[in-house]
Protein backbone atom coordinates (compact mmCIF):
# COMPACT_ATOMS: atom_id res chain seq x y z
CA UNK A 1 0.00 0.00 0.00
CA UNK A 2 1.18 3.38 -0.68
CA UNK A 3 -0.54 5.48 1.87
CA UNK A 4 -3.11 7.10 -0.08
CA UNK A 5 -6.56 7.59 -0.37
CA UNK A 6 -8.47 7.00 -3.09
CA UNK A 7 -11.65 8.51 -3.88
CA UNK A 8 -12.99 5.42 -4.53
CA UNK A 9 -12.13 3.64 -1.28
CA UNK A 10 -13.44 6.01 0.89
CA UNK A 11 -16.86 6.75 -0.58
CA UNK A 12 -16.77 2.84 0.01
CA UNK A 13 -15.68 3.20 3.51
CA UNK A 14 -18.77 5.92 4.02
CA UNK A 15 -21.58 3.92 2.12
CA UNK A 16 -20.55 0.81 4.34
CA UNK A 17 -20.04 2.89 7.91
CA UNK A 18 -22.91 4.98 6.97
CA UNK A 19 -25.23 4.63 4.45
CA UNK A 20 -29.04 5.46 5.35
CA UNK A 21 -31.49 7.01 2.66
CA UNK A 22 -34.30 7.89 4.90
CA UNK A 23 -31.55 10.61 6.28
CA UNK A 24 -30.36 12.62 2.68
CA UNK A 25 -32.14 15.70 3.91
CA UNK A 26 -30.42 15.08 7.08
CA UNK A 27 -26.82 14.75 5.26
CA UNK A 28 -27.78 17.94 3.32
CA UNK A 29 -28.02 19.91 6.56
CA UNK A 30 -25.18 18.19 7.91
CA UNK A 31 -22.96 19.11 4.55
CA UNK A 32 -24.25 22.93 5.00
CA UNK A 33 -23.36 23.16 8.67
CA UNK A 34 -19.82 22.10 7.89
CA UNK A 35 -19.05 24.32 4.99
CA UNK A 36 -20.16 27.02 7.37
CA UNK A 37 -17.54 25.28 9.85
CA UNK A 38 -14.94 25.56 7.27
CA UNK A 39 -15.93 29.02 6.41
CA UNK A 40 -15.07 29.89 10.15
CA UNK A 41 -11.77 28.42 9.79
CA UNK A 42 -10.64 29.93 6.99
CA UNK A 43 -11.65 32.84 7.97
CA UNK A 44 -9.97 32.44 11.11
CA UNK A 45 -6.96 30.56 9.78
CA UNK A 46 -7.14 27.50 11.62
CA UNK A 47 -5.07 24.82 10.16
CA UNK A 48 -4.05 21.93 12.41
CA UNK A 49 -0.41 22.08 13.59
CA UNK A 50 -0.20 18.33 14.01
CA UNK A 51 -2.32 15.57 13.82
CA UNK A 52 -3.45 15.16 17.34
CA UNK A 53 -4.87 18.32 17.90
CA UNK A 54 -7.51 18.69 14.22
CA UNK A 55 -10.65 20.01 15.81
CA UNK A 56 -12.17 23.10 14.61
CA UNK A 57 -9.02 23.17 11.80
CA UNK A 58 -9.66 23.27 8.10
CA UNK A 59 -8.15 20.23 7.83
CA UNK A 60 -10.80 18.97 9.92
CA UNK A 61 -13.58 20.84 8.35
CA UNK A 62 -12.49 19.71 4.84
CA UNK A 63 -12.48 16.29 5.66
CA UNK A 64 -16.16 16.40 7.07
CA UNK A 65 -17.53 18.23 3.68
CA UNK A 66 -15.81 15.68 1.83
CA UNK A 67 -17.40 12.84 4.23
CA UNK A 68 -20.78 14.08 3.49
CA UNK A 69 -21.06 15.06 -0.36
CA UNK A 70 -19.77 11.50 -0.55
CA UNK A 71 -22.63 10.10 1.69
CA UNK A 72 -25.33 12.01 -0.21
CA UNK A 73 -23.30 10.75 -3.34
CA UNK A 74 -23.91 7.24 -2.26
CA UNK A 75 -27.97 7.94 -1.80
CA UNK A 76 -27.70 8.84 -5.32
CA UNK A 77 -25.82 6.32 -5.90
CA UNK A 78 -23.00 8.19 -8.45
CA UNK A 79 -19.58 7.08 -8.56
CA UNK A 80 -17.60 10.15 -7.77
CA UNK A 81 -14.69 8.82 -9.77
CA UNK A 82 -16.30 8.61 -12.74
CA UNK A 83 -18.37 11.94 -12.30
CA UNK A 84 -14.66 13.79 -11.85
CA UNK A 85 -13.59 11.77 -15.08
CA UNK A 86 -16.40 12.88 -17.36
CA UNK A 87 -16.69 16.34 -15.81
CA UNK A 88 -13.17 16.81 -16.53
CA UNK A 89 -13.82 16.11 -19.80
CA UNK A 90 -16.61 18.68 -20.27
CA UNK A 91 -14.67 21.06 -18.42
CA UNK A 92 -11.52 20.84 -20.95
CA UNK A 93 -14.13 21.64 -23.91
CA UNK A 94 -14.49 24.85 -22.04
CA UNK A 95 -11.66 25.47 -20.51
CA UNK A 96 -8.84 24.42 -22.53
CA UNK A 97 -5.75 23.70 -20.84
CA UNK A 98 -2.75 22.24 -21.20
CA UNK A 99 -3.24 20.36 -17.60
CA UNK A 100 -4.79 17.18 -18.70
CA UNK A 101 -6.52 15.38 -16.04
CA UNK A 102 -5.07 11.71 -16.40
CA UNK A 103 -7.25 8.86 -15.24
CA UNK A 104 -5.68 5.97 -13.23
CA UNK A 105 -3.61 8.19 -11.18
Amino acid sequence: MDGKTTIKYLQTYIKEKDYHPELLKDYFLKLSEEVGELSRAMRKGIKAQNNTDMKGTVDEELYDVIYYALAIANIYDIDIEEVVKLKSEMNESRYPSKIRFEEGR
